[in-house]
Protein backbone atom coordinates (compact mmCIF):
# COMPACT_ATOMS: atom_id res chain seq x y z
CA UNK A 1 0.00 0.00 0.00
CA UNK A 2 2.69 2.72 0.79
CA UNK A 3 4.51 1.86 -2.73
CA UNK A 4 2.64 4.57 -4.76
CA UNK A 5 3.38 7.71 -3.82
CA UNK A 6 -0.26 8.98 -3.78
CA UNK A 7 -1.22 6.97 -1.28
CA UNK A 8 1.36 8.01 0.72
CA UNK A 9 0.95 12.09 0.00
CA UNK A 10 -2.89 11.22 0.76
CA UNK A 11 -1.76 8.97 4.28
CA UNK A 12 0.59 11.84 5.67
CA UNK A 13 -1.85 14.61 4.76
CA UNK A 14 -4.57 12.37 7.09
CA UNK A 15 -1.70 12.06 9.53
CA UNK A 16 -2.61 15.87 10.83
CA UNK A 17 -6.30 15.98 10.06
CA UNK A 18 -9.62 14.24 8.56
CA UNK A 19 -10.56 15.26 5.18
CA UNK A 20 -13.25 14.97 2.44
CA UNK A 21 -11.91 13.35 -0.92
CA UNK A 22 -12.22 16.90 -2.55
CA UNK A 23 -9.78 18.31 -0.22
CA UNK A 24 -7.69 14.98 -0.65
CA UNK A 25 -7.93 15.46 -4.20
CA UNK A 26 -6.67 19.50 -3.88
CA UNK A 27 -3.80 18.93 -1.11
CA UNK A 28 -2.14 15.86 -3.57
CA UNK A 29 -3.00 17.90 -6.65
CA UNK A 30 -4.98 15.10 -8.45
CA UNK A 31 -8.18 14.21 -9.71
CA UNK A 32 -11.13 13.28 -6.99
CA UNK A 33 -12.19 10.14 -9.12
CA UNK A 34 -8.22 8.83 -8.80
CA UNK A 35 -8.03 9.65 -5.09
CA UNK A 36 -11.60 8.39 -4.17
CA UNK A 37 -10.00 4.51 -5.98
CA UNK A 38 -6.81 4.84 -3.95
CA UNK A 39 -8.91 6.06 -0.43
CA UNK A 40 -10.88 2.29 -1.67
CA UNK A 41 -7.74 0.36 -1.30
CA UNK A 42 -6.76 1.98 2.10
CA UNK A 43 -10.14 1.79 3.43
CA UNK A 44 -9.78 -2.15 2.23
CA UNK A 45 -6.43 -2.31 4.02
CA UNK A 46 -8.02 -0.94 7.01
CA UNK A 47 -5.28 1.90 7.10
CA UNK A 48 -8.10 4.56 6.90
CA UNK A 49 -11.62 5.31 8.13
CA UNK A 50 -14.30 7.02 7.03
CA UNK A 51 -17.10 9.49 8.72
CA UNK A 52 -20.24 10.86 7.24
CA UNK A 53 -21.87 14.05 7.65
CA UNK A 54 -24.61 14.91 5.79
CA UNK A 55 -23.48 14.72 2.25
CA UNK A 56 -19.81 14.54 2.59
CA UNK A 57 -17.84 11.78 3.81
CA UNK A 58 -14.91 12.53 5.65
CA UNK A 59 -11.50 10.15 5.84
CA UNK A 60 -8.99 9.69 8.77
CA UNK A 61 -5.99 7.24 9.44
CA UNK A 62 -7.61 4.07 11.63
CA UNK A 63 -5.63 4.20 14.60
CA UNK A 64 -2.24 5.64 16.51
CA UNK A 65 -0.25 2.81 15.13
CA UNK A 66 -1.18 3.57 11.33
CA UNK A 67 -0.44 7.44 12.09
CA UNK A 68 3.08 6.08 13.86
CA UNK A 69 3.67 3.75 10.54
CA UNK A 70 3.49 6.26 8.00
CA UNK A 71 4.97 9.09 10.04
CA UNK A 72 7.79 6.24 10.33
CA UNK A 73 8.30 5.42 6.88
CA UNK A 74 8.06 9.39 5.94
CA UNK A 75 10.72 9.99 8.30
CA UNK A 76 12.79 7.20 7.45
CA UNK A 77 12.84 8.05 3.86
CA UNK A 78 13.39 11.73 4.31
CA UNK A 79 16.75 9.84 4.98
CA UNK A 80 17.68 8.39 2.24
CA UNK A 81 18.47 11.70 0.34
CA UNK A 82 21.06 14.17 0.94
CA UNK A 83 21.70 16.52 3.67
CA UNK A 84 19.64 16.90 6.85
CA UNK A 85 16.09 15.26 6.93
CA UNK A 86 13.81 17.90 7.54
CA UNK A 87 12.19 16.26 10.61
CA UNK A 88 15.66 17.09 12.51
CA UNK A 89 15.99 20.60 11.03
CA UNK A 90 14.08 21.94 14.23
CA UNK A 91 13.63 20.11 17.64
CA UNK A 92 10.74 22.26 17.84
CA UNK A 93 8.53 21.18 14.96
CA UNK A 94 9.27 17.62 15.10
CA UNK A 95 6.41 15.90 17.03
CA UNK A 96 7.78 13.39 19.36
CA UNK A 97 5.50 10.29 18.72
CA UNK A 98 8.03 7.76 20.94
CA UNK A 99 7.44 9.19 24.10
CA UNK A 100 8.23 5.79 26.10
CA UNK A 101 11.00 3.53 25.62
CA UNK A 102 9.84 -0.25 26.35
CA UNK A 103 11.44 -1.32 29.81
CA UNK A 104 14.03 -3.90 29.35
CA UNK A 105 13.46 -7.00 31.54
CA UNK A 106 16.01 -8.32 34.05
CA UNK A 107 17.28 -11.42 32.11
CA UNK A 108 17.90 -9.29 28.76
CA UNK A 109 20.17 -7.01 31.18
CA UNK A 110 22.27 -9.86 32.61
CA UNK A 111 22.43 -11.22 28.97
CA UNK A 112 23.75 -7.72 27.87
CA UNK A 113 26.48 -7.01 30.48
CA UNK A 114 27.47 -10.78 30.04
Amino acid sequence: MLADATRVQILWALVREEMSVGDLADHVDKPAPSVSQHLAKLRMARLVRTRREGTTIYYSLDNDHIKQLVTDAVFNAEHAGPGVPGHHRDAADLTLLHTKTPARNQSSRKASRA
